[in-house]
């Protein structure tokens, strides 16, 4: 089965039945890219994303038969993925020997410097203005942005309602605005 056919997820939950390790690889070959952009936007640097991507799906690997089909595989791994990430950023800070300022300030820079990142000043401008946010909404622009999530699918993510993740996407919004232009 080749990945340009597949249609969303329900291909890869029937293969799954059929043939566990046949369809484990191909969910990680048809998510693994789109995870790993969500995963780098949220801790910047590209080892810390490998490190977490691979413990997403390693997680994945370990609760497959745990998966539910009342929501997509996409859903399901972007929960695992987001979670991952999470922790890795809450390791970080409880480990980090200074300041959370300082360490967004890092994180920038790194950014900038990174061999990974490719990217306009204007691109730089937005990932800094990202970066300034509040953890909640930086997750919830970047899922909605960059992931083009639905409010629907990103409450499935982040198990939070709808209502909750547009609000916090128009603050996060008006955030990045004003940073912005102040720059």
């Amino acid at each position: 089965m080749k990945l340009d056919n597949i249609r969303p997820d329900d291909n890869i939950s029937e293969l799954l039945k059929e043939d566990l390790n046949k369809g484990f690889r191909l969910l990680v070959e048809k998510y693994s890219s789109k995870l790993y952009w969500h995963i780098r936007r949220l801790v910047i640097i590209h080892e810390d994303a490998d490190d977490a991507l691979q413990n997403t799906f390693m997680n994945a690997w370990r609760s497959i038969d745990n998966f539910r089909s009342d929501s997509s595989l996409y859903t399901w791994l972007y929960s695992i993925a987001t979670n991952e990430a999470l922790t890795l950023i809450n390791k970080r800070k409880r480990n980090a020997a200074v300041s959370i300022n300082d360490l967004e300030s890092y994180f920038a820079n790194s950014q900038e410097g990174s061999t990974w990142f490719d990217g306009d000043e204007a691109q730089i401008k937005l990932q800094n203005a990202v970066l300034q946010l509040p953890e909640k909404q930086r997750i919830v622009f970047n899922l909605k942005y960059y992931n083009e999530m639905t409010y629907e699918e990103m409450s499935k993510v982040l198990k939070t309602s709808e209502g909750a993740l547009k609000a916090s996407y128009h603050y996060a919004v008006k955030k990045i605005e004003k940073t912005i232009i102040k720059d």
